[in-house]
């Protein structure tokens, strides 16, 4: 399995999709990573050269992805909280936050 971000990725999926299983990258960030990197979508994991996998690489350590992404929503989150803003309210009380009916 090829390694990208922390993460080993199927090898047998198409580079797009495979990328999807990275937290923090959609369908269309792998597109834009792919494009960057100058990879084809439609290239298997298995297929792909240590060259275009460095390439990928370097293109995701520019994004926020897995850890660095999940810390920052948390921190994010708790600071709500700590200021008590309606949200951080509705946060702490395991209640919806964004306006939906109860």
């Amino acid at each position: 399995m090829a390694r990208i971000a922390g993460i080993d990725i199927p090898r047998d999926k198409r580079v797009v999709i495979s990328l999807t299983y990275i937290y923090g990258i959609g369908k269309t960030s792998a597109q834009k990573i792919l494009s960057e990197a100058n990879v084809s979508e439609d290239t298997r994991v298995k297929d792909l050269t240590d060259d275009e996998l460095g390439r990928i690489r370097e293109v995701v350590d520019g994004y926020k992805v897995e850890g660095d992404l999940r810390r920052e929503t948390n921190l994010n989150i708790k600071r709500l909280m700590e200021i008590s803003s309606y949200r951080g309210i509705r946060h702490r009380r395991g209640l919806p936050v964004n306006g939906q009916k109860t």
